[in-house]
């Protein structure tokens, strides 16, 4: 006899994503794995998104859940609002703008029972502001330590997977800190975690001309703070972490 599926939680944040999120929407319902739930957490926007994800749970899809907050506190506290909120096993996240493709859930909870993790991330394409693939692929390593992890940052949050049987969920809280999400995955390495990556690609990376992670003085200030202020590394020691990370992130986007 067949087990049943296990129930995915798929978080994501939203903020003036109204052009994005009916697309969103319906790239999970499109999946090959069909035992999740979508929690959408609307950060008080301005827009029409709210009123679009109403029409969609209108539609009569159960499995979709909308968390509208009365004011915006940010990505962090909107992503711990789903974390608190979620019913499944497993969290997967998702940002409105990035794609899946449609098979992105059954190959990657396959590949985390296979290597019975807590932890797993893919690679993941770099695509256009209207999200048109550009060939520039961003593989992963098959294991990531903490260690490693410092000076490499190339886990993309709408690849990542976890089992919150393994990590608790106390643990993958994000903190109200710039690049909360590689806080919170240095936090899981940190804590005995391995991150596993499976070299497929199963994300597009929907990156506007003007985003916040293409200003190479604000990435750079971003992730010093992090390794001085959340890792309380030595100066000397984050340093040599800043350079690597530094090469590697021009090479990503070359």
């Amino acid at each position: 006899m067949e087990k049943p599926q296990e129930l995915v939680s798929i978080i994501v944040p939203v903020y003036n994503a109204g052009s994005y999120i009916e697309e969103t929407i319906a790239m999970v319902q499109a999946q090959t794995y069909q035992n999740w739930e979508l929690i959408l957490v609307d950060d008080h926007s301005s827009d029409d998104g709210r009123e679009r994800i109403e029409k969609c749970i209108a539609a009569g899809d159960k499995r979709i859940r909308l968390i509208a907050r009365p004011a915006n506190k940010g990505a962090a506290d909107a992503r711990n609002t789903g974390i608190q909120n979620a019913g499944g096993r497993y969290i997967a996240f998702l940002d409105a703008d990035d794609i899946w493709m449609k098979d992105k859930l059954e190959r990657e909870l396959a590949f985390m029972k296979e290597k019975q993790a807590a932890f797993v991330f893919t690679a993941y394409e770099f695509g256009d502001e209207n999200a048109v693939r550009t060939g520039k692929v961003v593989h992963v390593p098959p294991v990531l330590t903490y260690f490693k992890a410092l000076s490499r940052t190339v886990i993309f949050t709408t690849t990542v997977l976890l089992d919150t049987d393994k990590t608790g969920r106390e643990l993958i809280q994000m903190p109200n800190v710039k690049s909360e999400d590689t806080a919170t995955w240095w936090k899981l390495l940190r804590n005995g975690f391995t991150a596993y990556g499976l070299d497929e690609v199963l994300a597009v990376y929907r990156r506007p001309v003007k985003s916040l992670s293409s200003n190479k003085l604000e990435a750079i200030r971003r992730i010093w703070n992090l390794y001085r202020r959340e890792e309380k590394l030595p100066f000397l020691y984050s340093c040599y972490n800043l350079f690597f990370w530094a090469v590697r992130a021009s090479l990503r986007r070359l």
